[in-house]
């Protein structure tokens, strides 16, 4: 499936027409908008997990703000009647330079928000890149997807055996790459999470790939293991409830499921992780390897010496790190240090406009995050389709624009 010329014009009189007759797009299109009509619809819970940032959240705004330091400069009089928006990934053809990043526990949101979203990617021809915390297993957003591509996000947890289990499991659903988060070896401080003591997989979200696992549920103990400090407080009857509604699908009773996220949070990162461990990381999986979170020149040079097959620049949208730079402003130097390595751009896109920049600074794709799960929270499916249409649409017509029929001249308009 291709994006033909011309689909930002058509998504624009779908709106327009329709709207003549009183109907209004299922989500807003401006981003603002989009934010604030989520956030009055999500929990508290949920809209600062996904909403929240680091610290002062000060590395969230300078993702955006990094955006306005490449300013366009459009050029005329150029036949853009024929354009394409398609792009190869990893020898394989994706229809826009677009995946749904990977975004954990959105079970916050829906209950089966990743089969939800998976659904969207199918329909609109976008690739999406399976979350390890996601609240449906793998095989079942896969069984949705058809052909459409996906990847699957690994967070390496300190239980090799695990690791080495959902590997497999990505290579039997089909995932076409392998996506190691390098950023979250650690939580970062959120203080609008800490203010609601509010940590979503003490509930039983966003386990699923966990609780789906056969090697997992070998591992979880007859009960939880006791040490530190211990739940207090009214809400303690409703965490249960939320622990056996989660286990429920997978058989397993809430003393069980105390043991899995128990189990989850002693073994879930590995702030161990060394270079070296790329290796071994080779020799478990066949699949085709993305480092995410790279963000300096060395890194990219040391990851491209190690034999990986593309880098992701990410900040985890400023939820990880507060008063780093706007992750734009690593993309040309984690590009220049990249040589041939395929990079990907994420942290920070919120409009079509946003994606064509990256392109221009040396993306070859673009990872698109909060917006969709703001489109997940208002519409559902539809509401996902809705903001993923709009990305590209404005992705098209913002090309057509500036004078390129191709997104390999988009270098050429920006204002360097």
């Amino acid at each position: 499936m291709t994006v033909e010329a011309g689909a930002g014009r058509r998504r624009q009189t779908e709106i327009y027409v329709t709207g003549a007759g009183g109907k209004r797009p299922a989500v807003p299109v401006h981003p603002e908008r989009l934010w604030e009509e989520a956030r009055r619809k999500m929990s508290p819970q949920a809209w600062a997990y996904v909403a929240g940032g680091a610290g002062g959240e000060a590395t969230m705004a300078a993702n955006r703000e990094a955006f306005a330091a490449f300013p366009w400069a459009p050029r005329v009089f150029r036949d853009v009647s024929r354009r394409d928006l398609s792009v190869e990934l990893l020898g394989v053809r994706h229809r826009a330079p677009l995946l749904l990043a990977p975004i954990g526990a959105l079970d916050m949101i829906q209950p089966q928000a990743d089969l939800l979203c998976a659904r969207a990617a199918h329909q609109e021809g976008i690739g999406m890149i399976f979350s390890n915390q996601a609240g449906v297993p793998m095989e079942t957003c896969a069984q949705a997807m058809g052909d459409t591509p996906r990847w699957f996000q690994l967070y390496w947890s300190s239980d090799q055996d695990v690791v080495a289990s959902f590997l497999e499991r990505a290579e039997q659903v089909g995932c076409q790459a392998i996506v190691l988060t390098l950023d979250t070896t650690l939580l970062g401080w959120r203080p609008r999470d800490l203010d609601l003591g509010y940590l979503p997989f003490l509930r039983g979200y966003g386990l699923a790939q966990y609780l789906s696992d056969p090697v997992f549920r070998q591992r979880i103990p007859s009960q939880a293991q006791v040490g530190g400090p211990r739940p207090q407080g009214a809400g303690l009857l409703g965490t249960a409830l939320s622990l056996a509604r989660k286990g429920r699908p997978y058989g397993l009773s809430l003393k069980a499921m105390q043991g899995a996220v128990s189990h989850f949070v002693n073994t879930y990162s590995r702030p161990d992780l060394r270079w070296e461990d790329i290796e071994t990381l080779r020799q478990m999986t066949r699949l085709p390897l993305l480092l995410k979170g790279i963000r300096r020149r060395e890194d990219a040079e040391k990851a491209r010496a190690m034999g990986v097959d593309g880098l992701i620049v990410s900040n985890h949208g400023g939820r990880q790190v507060d008063g780093e730079r706007g992750a734009l402003f690593s993309l040309q130097e984690v590009v220049a240090g990249a040589g041939d390595l395929p990079v990907l751009f994420d942290s920070g896109i919120r409009t079509g406009s946003d994606v064509a920049k990256a392109l221009a600074l040396g993306a070859k794709a673009c990872l698109l995050g909060r917006p969709f799960a703001y489109g997940l929270a208002l519409g559902g499916e539809e509401g996902v389709r809705e903001v993923i249409r709009n990305i590209i649409a404005e992705l098209d017509l913002t090309l057509a624009l500036l004078g390129c029929s191709s997104l390999e001249e988009l270098p050429e308009v920006l204002a360097l």
